[in-house]
Parts: C-alpha cells; sequence; structure tokens
C-alpha cells in the first residue's frame, strides 16, 4: 500500500504539472502508469483531474464572479458564456458517445500515446514558427461560431498523448487568436470539459471503486490541487514570452523514450 502511495502522490504532480500545458497530462499518467505497473490508472487519471479544476476555479475564482454578476446587465458577459457553453458541446457529445471506446481501447495503448506525443510536439513546432496575424487579444472576443471549432479541435485530445489544452490553443491560433488569449480560453474551456470528463467518469466506475482506491484519488486530487496552482498562475505569462517549442520538444523527448521503453520492455 505504501508504494501504491508513492506511486498515487507521483501521478497527482504529474497531473497538476501537465494538465493545463499542452504536452497532455493524460498521456503522461498513462505512460507512468504503465510503466509502474499502476493497474488502476484508467480511472485514477481522470477522477485526479477534480484537483486540477478546483485549482483553475480558485485562480479565477474573483474573474468568474464577476461574469456571474455581469450577466444580467453585460452583453459582452452573455457572449463569452456561450462561447465557452457552445466549446464545450462537441466534447459533450462525442465523449458521451465514445467514452467506452476511448477507455478501453485507447486508454489501454501506451503505443498510441508514445506517437501522439511525438506528432503533437511537431505539430507545435510548426505552429509556434508560424507568423500569425491575431484578429483576437482577449478571449472575451471570440465568435460562437469560432468557440464551436475550438470545440471540435478539442476533441482530438480524447486520442490520449494528443492534450486537451494543446488541441484548444492550436485550434484558436488558427482561427485568428494571439497566443496568451488562446491559451486562456483553453482554460475557461477546460472548466466544463474536465468537470463533465470527471462526473462521467465517476457515474461509469460508481460500481469498481474501493476504500481503498478512495484514498489514492485523495491524495492524487490533493497533489494535483497544488501543483496546478503554480501551472495556472504561471503559464500565461510563459507562453507570452516563449512560445510553445519548450513544450513541443518535451512531448517529442518524452514519447521517444516511452517508444524505447516499449520496445526494450
Amino acid at each position: 500500500m505504501a508504494e501504491q502511495i508513492i506511486i498515487a502522490l507521483v501521478l497527482g504532480l504529474v497531473e497538476g504539472l501537465t494538465e493545463f500545458i499542452p504536452v497532455s497530462s493524460t498521456g503522461h499518467l498513462i505512460l507512468l502508469g504503465h510503466f509502474l505497473g499502476f493497474e488502476e490508472a484508467a480511472t485514477f487519471d481522470v477522477l485526479i483531474q477534480l484537483g486540477a479544476i478546483l485549482a483553475i476555479l480558485l485562480v479565477y475564482f474573483n474573474r468568474l464572479v464577476q461574469i456571474a454578476k455581469a450577466l444580467p446587465v453585460s452583453v459582452k458577459a452573455r457572449h463569452f458564456v456561450l462561447a465557452v457553453l457552445f466549446g464545450f458541446l462537441p466534447a459533450a457529445v462525442i465523449g458521451a458517445l465514445a467514452h467506452d471506446f476511448i477507455k478501453t481501447v485507447l486508454f489501454d495503448s501506451p503505443k498510441v500515446v508514445c506517437i501522439s506525443l511525438i506528432l503533437g510536439g511537431f505539430v507545435l513546432l510548426g505552429v509556434d514558427r508560424i507568423k500569425f496575424k491575431p484578429k483576437y487579444t482577449s478571449a472575451y472576443e471570440f465568435s460562437w461560431p469560432m468557440a464551436v471549432k475550438i470545440g471540435f479541435f478539442q476533441c482530438l485530445a480524447m486520442i490520449p498523448g494528443t492534450s486537451r489544452s494543446g488541441s484548444t490553443i492550436v485550434g484558436a491560433l488558427l482561427l485568428g487568436a494571439d497566443k496568451r488569449s488562446a491559451a486562456e480560453f483553453s482554460f475557461f474551456l477546460a472548466m466544463p470539459t474536465m468537470a463533465g470528463a470527471f462526473a462521467l467518469d465517476l457515474w461509469k466506475s460508481r460500481h469498481d471503486l474501493s476504500m481503498d482506491q478512495g484514498l489514492l484519488i485523495v491524495i492524487g486530487f490533493v497533489t494535483a490541487f497544488v501543483s496546478a496552482l503554480f501551472v495556472v498562475r504561471a503559464l500565461l505569462d510563459f507562453v507570452s514570452r516563449r512560445g510553445f517549442a519548450p513544450f513541443a520538444w518535451w512531448r517529442i523527448a518524452v514519447g521517444t523514450v516511452g517508444l524505447i521503453g516499449l520496445y526494450f520492455g
């Protein structure tokens, strides 16, 4: 049990550090779970995301309160909330319909994760070198059709290793956002998406959870919450200054090492 607690701490730390950067937290957790022999990884990975959800809610709490207060009187606030909901809709529908396939097939393939990490890394390198002429410098200005299109980009992350944040950020950049607003919209879109994924997976797994699993999930949740706080507070400024190349090279390195480990393992 002590060994599993240590593994839960490590996985929670990785979840919090990687959830909101474009490197695929799910991909990292699947690979770690595989190489560490953590049999409960598939359910554990999704459930500890609640820690990361609460972290971003805490960081954006004042902003969310301001938006809520402005809803009755501000067209801009209503427009933004609906944009986030429209962006969430594709993932809600496709995720619910394909949940079992995603969990039993895609989540069970570390090789798919490694390949997705590498390919996604090269995509980020390419996108980072394109000189975009952004039409949007604020996430609050995104149109509803644009938000829906970003939502479909987010669905690419149902392939583990692709990265939810990476997909939404790349989609937003291609559709006219600058790097900061793309990352910020990804944060807001994460709130309903991750909450929905958590609720669906908890419901699907309700008969399989034991008290021991519950303890590990709590440990992973707390660790993910604390580590995610640091990432959310620092990411927007980092992306504005450095772009996505550091994340791209990290993805390529992790995917390559993972493939080597699978080949010789």
